[in-house]
């Protein structure tokens, strides 16, 4: 039997309204247990530091504008003082032809300066770039929430899982009572010397109970497995056993629409598509902010420089530059064109290149995506019949068992008939369980190709 089959990947991730049902024990429906199992999700926290790194880049292009280049430098050093040996007062040593420098005095020389620049004409280059940085934000975000849902779907798998085990440990923990009935009576008929038991008959009851042993060793190692992998998902420190809120697995409420509602549904709301949308308009906007910064720009710029050297006296003269001892400030305009063409054009072709590029990624993403949404929906509409037919089946094998029970009651049915409707139904019983599941899953897993939370399924 068939059980639990791709619950690894889930463990790996990383998780709800609850409700006391022990002291130790919690109960938890299957939106918060997705929340929660997000919340710990190392892949979740992983896939949102991409959303932190694209609001950086805003952050980044929307320092440009203002002061976009401001500078502070300071200097330092020992200097010696400066002696003339003319009669030139010290505000007028500079003309004195006998000055030098007093290497037996030294001092401390010091000049700080500062500059700044603050576009003023740049044809909105800083504003489309801020432009494609905000667009690359939400294409990290749609990115994000493709995978997010991702990880519900297998969260959604984990889920009812935990259900799907329990169903089957119910329905076995019943056919052990049934066998056991089966295999006494079976054991007394034969010690009675009835002509329709013999040795084969007891034989194929030991082969079905062996077989049997086998599923309830795999309903037991799933069942752990599963409870395992919950409280990885769902890890605390109060060392809380958390189960399901309900025991019973039954098929979702949801009535399958037409594969072109889906369809439609998935090109207007899978993120992948969308994030592609936001990729194209956030190069559209680079290649306006590359093209606005190959045209002049009017620049504001400001500089500042001011120095000291205690030792050394001040010449007051405009005329003369004394490095020790000076400040002076300035503040205009310039216009800067670069004239590098043979540079900026290739950069802006390419990244016509990486648009027309993105084009053709969209078109192929809308192509896989058809495909899935109908691969998806067929495992759905093929699930739902299997539901269906087996249901059916397991109604009318339940009529056969009674009608099996009722002639060994009167005294004219066959033991062997009736083991064989007992283990039909059996069979059937654990069929529609797993049917059951499959078609939840296929559903949940319709519902992420067409752009639809999972959640959705249970409102």
């Amino acid at each position: 039997m068939k059980i639990l089959t791709s619950l690894l990947a889930a463990v790996i991730l990383s998780g709800i309204t609850l409700t006391s049902h022990a002291q130790d024990t919690l109960e938890v429906n299957l939106e918060t247990f997705i929340q929660l199992a997000i919340e710990n999700s190392g892949q979740a926290k992983f896939n949102n530091s991409d959303i932190d790194l694209a609001e950086n880049r805003v952050q980044q292009a929307k320092a440009q504008r203002f002061l976009p280049q401001l500078q502070f430098r300071s200097e330092h050093a020992a200097v010696p003082g400066v002696k003339g040996f003319g009669n030139f007062p010290e505000n007028e040593l500079y003309l004195d032809p006998t000055a030098r420098n007093d290497w037996d005095n030294w001092g401390l020389f010091t000049r700080v300066r500062i500059s700044a620049a603050q576009p003023i004409i740049n044809w909105g280059a800083v504003k489309k770039a801020v432009r494609a940085a905000e667009n690359g934000v939400r294409a990290a975000e749609e990115m994000n929430v493709a995978r997010q849902n991702e990880i519900e779907v297998q969260m959604f798998e984990l889920y009812y899982s935990y259900i799907l085990a329990l169903e089957i440990e119910r329905l076995l923990a019943e056919a052990t009572d049934n066998l056991n009935q089966i295999e006494e009576s079976l054991q007394e008929a034969y010690d009675n010397g009835d002509d329709g038991i013999d040795d084969t008959e007891l034989f194929r009851l030991e082969v079905f109970k062996a077989e049997f042993d086998i599923q309830k060793a795999e309903v037991i190692e799933g069942l752990l497995f599963v409870k395992r992998a919950w409280a990885y998902v769902l890890r605390n420190d109060q060392n809380i056993v958390y189960v399901p809120n309900t025991v019973f697995l039954d098929p979702l409420a949801k009535n399958l629409e037409d594969v072109s509602y889906y369809q439609t549904s998935a090109l207007q709301y899978r993120p992948e598509i969308r994030s592609i949308g936001f990729t194209q308009a956030g190069i559209s906007n680079f290649i306006a902010s590359l093209e606005a910064q190959a045209r002049p720009q009017l620049i504001l710029g400001m500089s500042t420089t001011f120095a000291s050297t205690p030792i050394r006296p001040r010449q007051r003269n405009p005329f003369i530059v004394n490095q020790g001892n000076t400040f002076n400030t300035g503040l205009g305009f310039t216009i800067r064109q670069n004239l590098n063409f043979m540079q900026i054009r290739p950069n802006i072709e390419r990244s016509k290149i990486e648009l027309r590029r993105i084009d053709f990624l969209k078109m192929s993403a809308q192509d896989g995506i058809m495909l899935e949404v109908t691969d998806a929906y067929r495992q759905a509409k093929l699930s739902e019949v299997r539901v269906e037919k087996t249901d059916d089946a397991l109604v009318k094998t339940k009529e056969w068992l009674r009608q099996e029970q009722l002639d060994i009651d009167f005294g004219i049915g066959d033991t062997r008939d009736f083991v064989d409707a007992l283990q039909k139904e059996l069979e059937l019983k654990l069929a529609l369980k797993e049917v059951v599941f499959e078609y939840n899953m296929n559903l949940a897993e319709l519902n992420r190709t067409a752009g639809f939370s999972v959640t959705s399924l249970i409102d």
